[in-house]
């Protein structure tokens, strides 16, 4: 029964996708979200639709400013250079980004936290074209708050040295908060702790690694801080779902169907 309906319902997308004048009609939703950055990029990352508050972000004040340009043309190299990898596995290796955290600059400097994902567009030949992403804001009640800076401060240092454990009590030192304090700020930001946290950033420099199959797990888990293979694996396997070779193969075989 259940296969019969998903056959109704996939006949019934198809059909109205097929009827369907524009495909990018959800533009001027997106346009409506002051809050929600949405783009659509060609297979060379160039901007192709994008929304306005991306536009406003970026400096622009129409959207035939931004259309055509790269990552490479808009943003500073640092932000460009994480972006322009980024676009380089979904386009060329069909990996999803998803509710990656992300520290980005609006055109007052003043800095944003966001989750950004990234997907993969094909044809009907399922080859990759392009890619569609989004990046939401996650807010505080006020941005421009000092804490919002201290809490952004413990962020690079925990990025900097993923490598180790990091103390609460250097948290402390670096932010001027007490451990409640900077729990309370983390969970409010990032609806994690300071821990998950921690796991996330070495998690997510773990599963870049292994696209490096000259990589061993050992010396993966090691640059991450993790001397017990065992202790990585578990942890790894926890968060992610599967171990980290079994995370690898998935990556390899997905690289030999593209």
């Amino acid at each position: 029964m259940r296969t019969k309906l998903s056959l109704i319902e996939n006949s019934g997308k198809q059909l109205l996708a097929n009827s369907i004048a524009d495909a990018f009609f959800v533009e001027p939703l997106f346009d409506a979200m002051p809050d929600l950055v949405f783009f659509v990029k060609d297979i060379q990352g160039r901007y192709v639709v994008v929304n306005q508050t991306l536009v406003t972000r970026c400096g622009f004040k129409d959207k035939e400013q931004l259309i055509g340009r790269t990552a490479d043309e808009v943003f500073p190299a640092s932000l460009a250079e994480t972006y322009r990898e980024q676009d380089e596995l979904v386009l060329h290796k069909g990996y999803d980004v998803k509710d990656q955290l992300e520290l980005h600059l609006y055109p007052d400097r003043d800095p944003g936290w966001c989750l950004s994902n990234k997907i993969a567009l094909r044809d009907k030949d399922h080859q990759i074209i392009g890619l569609c992403g989004t990046s939401r804001d996650l807010g505080m009640p006020d941005q421009r708050h000092p804490v919002y800076h201290r809490i952004a401060a413990a962020v690079r240092h925990i990025h900097t040295h993923f490598g180790e454990t990091v103390p609460m009590v250097e948290l402390e030192q670096i932010t001027n908060l007490s451990v409640a304090q900077i729990e309370r700020y983390f969970h409010k930001i990032f609806s994690l702790t300071p821990r998950q946290f921690m796991i996330k950033v070495k998690l997510d420099a773990a599963t870049g690694m292994l696209v490096d199959r000259q990589r061993s797990i050992t010396d993966i888990a090691a640059t991450c801080g993790y001397q017990d293979h065992s202790a990585f694996s578990r942890m790894f396997k926890s968060t992610v779902g599967m171990t980290p070779s079994e995370y690898r193969e998935v990556l390899l075989s997905t690289t030999k169907c593209e």
